[in-house]
């Protein structure tokens, strides 16, 4: 019988988002040799399609600003927001080592930050801010990856224009105004101009931002520190000692480029696979809405089936789905490929902007539109009655089509025909028309948006009183007076897109302690397993109070699960430091050498 070819390293890092990032980029900064195995053919996952941004409190970007915030009010809010999840070791770490955990990566590698220090929390709860609790990637310039940005996941191409991705923040806000402001007129010509010189020469942007400007500073650190990065590198089997298979875990049965591998990690396993969005039966079981598990389209990329769970689940780890909600919900569409399938887009923005309506079938509101979008499909999941499809629609006039766009129909100067003519976007005269096109009650969505009107061109909602949180006011439109989400829709034509439930990635997950270790069914360690990202179950017990509460605990519990196999977790809670300089690991062969 023929042997498995045998890889040694010190620290095996299964995925390749924000989180097994983190934890590889630490641990080859404490001097261990480790090797990052992502199953896909490009490295990222789906913190390479995020928005970028981490739910770090007390951050150094924000204390250097002179943002200063009591160190209980993060608690606090936590406390009102996460009720009976609330997991006081968890938040303390979080909250104790986020901070750490930025000054680390800003002191150690290429990963430099943007503040978020004008972003308030979702809710209005005690504890809440209005600002200084998030951070971002820097944009990041992807030509200092070298032959390593081909193999760097590209921003989802439903989100960008035309494969450019669009920073939020001021980046938007100048597309958005470009027809209206000469200054971010300008801006946008240079990007474009910017874009298409990379497209030529490179086929693709270099200007990376978001969760992709997080994930190539990551991959520059850690190739920086001779991490060994493969691609096309399948987990099929944790490795424990002993003949019974009950000790430690010492690896990785491992398919690189289909030749099954034994990768033996001397110090652990770090399972970041990026948890279950597309693994059917699973969401069958954890999802209460969708009794198949395919009444659901979530916005991660396809490979995220589940793999780390299972291999967790193997050796006794616990799947601990007694969460508020089993994922970040989010609202999609789909978004017809000629290739006959559909993609899910995610509605992120334009919810909260004045002059549109989410409706059900009755033709009535649903929930306060600008709301978060894991809070808009709890409200559509609850109002739905039992055993209907779960779904919605955007309505909305002219005026804010062309201004805003909606959902994948861009706004002026790109016409509407295309959209239209794929099905995507409907389009009536009349209110009437447009209901009897989509399924909706007419007399009732007339209903509705002559009530709307009548107390929106003053700015006002009594039914879900939009515009009335921080959160709601910075998404929407601050040059639109007096309510930067509130205006009627009176311009025909009308149009509509149907917004079904989907998310951004799971929070059900395998069971893990405060240092990241996987815990069995009994609440003990499984000895040399560790799970981060979304393939440990979400420390906000499937509750979701801000933005950034996935990515911020990813990169922070990425990071102490490094700390924790180097041993390198002090008792007084700093991390000793690494200043050496990394030497390439002769033993491993890298895929990731540039």
């Amino acid at each position: 019988m023929k042997r498995e070819p045998i890889l040694e390293c010190d620290v095996l890092v299964l995925g390749s988002g924000a989180a097994g990032l983190s934890a590889a980029v630490t641990a080859a900064t404490q001097g261990l040799r480790v090797m990052v195995a992502e199953k896909a053919d490009v490295f990222g996952g789906t913190s390479a399609w995020s928005g970028g941004w981490m739910w770090i409190p007390r951050n150094p970007l924000a204390t250097r600003a002179g943002i200063v915030e009591e160190s209980e009010a993060s608690r606090t809010y936590l406390r009102n927001e996460l009720g009976a999840h609330y997991d006081p070791d968890k938040v303390d770490a979080l909250l104790d080592r986020g901070p750490e955990m930025i000054e680390f990566f800003e002191r150690e590698t290429a990963v430099r930050f943007i503040d978020g220090n004008r972003i308030p929390d979702f809710h209005t709860t005690p504890g809440a801010m209005t600002g200084g609790r998030s951070v971002c990637a820097m944009p990041f310039d992807g030509r200092e990856l070298g032959s390593l940005i081909e193999r760097l996941r590209p921003a989802l191409d439903v989100v960008t224009l035309k494969g450019m991705a669009i920073a939020s923040g001021q980046d938007l806000a100048h597309f958005f105004n470009a027809t209206r402001s000469p200054r971010s007129a300008v801006h946008v010509l240079r990007r474009l101009a910017a874009f298409a010189r990379d497209k030529l020469r490179y086929g693709r942007s270099m200007h990376l931002v978001n969760g992709n400007a997080l994930v190539g500073r990551l991959l520059k650190s850690a190739h920086d520190r001779a991490v060994d990065l493969r691609t096309n590198a399948k987990a099929v089997a944790l490795l424990r000692e002993g003949r019974a298979g009950g000790g430690r875990v010492t690896g990785a049965r491992v398919e690189i480029d289909g030749v099954a591998h034994e990768v033996r990690a001397a110090r652990g396993v770090v399972l970041a696979c990026g948890g279950y969005p597309h693994d059917v039966a699973r969401r069958a079981q954890t999802f209460a809405y969708t009794p198949s598990g395919r009444e659901h389209w979530s916005a991660a990329p396809l490979t995220n089936t589940g793999d780390g769970i299972r291999l967790g689940e193997a050796v006794g780890a616990h799947f601990d789905a007694s969460l508020e909600t089993p994922a970040a919900w989010a609202p999609v569409s789909l978004v017809p490929r000629k290739s006959g399938e559909a993609v899910a887009f995610p509605h992120l923005i334009e919810r909260a902007k004045p002059g549109v309506i989410a409706v059900t079938r009755a033709g009535r509101r649903l929930v306060n539109e600008a709301s978060s979008y894991h809070d808009f499909i709890n409200a559509l999941i609850g109002t739905t009655p039992k055993g209907e499809e779960v779904c919605a629609w955007l309505i909305c006039d002219h005026r804010f089509q062309r201004r805003y766009g909606l959902g994948f129909s861009k706004p002026f100067p790109f016409p509407t025909a295309p959209y239209r003519r794929s099905g995507y976007l409907r389009r009536a005269h009349s209110l009437a028309e447009l209901a009897s096109q989509c399924g909706i009650d007419p007399q009732g969505l007339q209903t509705t948006v002559a009530a709307y009107n009548s107390y929106a061109k003053d700015g006002f909602d009594p039914q879900f009183h939009k515009g009335s949180t921080p959160y709601n006011r910075v998404q929407g439109d601050v040059r639109h007076k007096p309510n930067p989400c509130n205006a009627p829709l009176e311009r025909g034509p009308f149009y509509a897109v149907r917004l079904l439930p989907g998310s951004l990635g799971t929070f059900a997950g395998l069971a893990t302690d405060a240092a990241a270790r996987v815990l069995d069914d009994a609440g003990q360690p499984v000895p040399g397993l560790y799970a981060v990202g979304n393939d440990s179950a979400s420390m906000m017990g499937g509750c979701y109070p801000s933005g950034g509460i996935t990515l911020g605990p990813a990169m922070t519990f990425g990071y102490l699960a490094g700390l924790s196999l180097a041993g390198a977790a002090q008792a007084d809670g700093t991390a000793r430091a690494a200043h050496t300089e990394p030497t390439p690991n002769s033993s491993i062969p890298s895929q990731g050498r540039i």
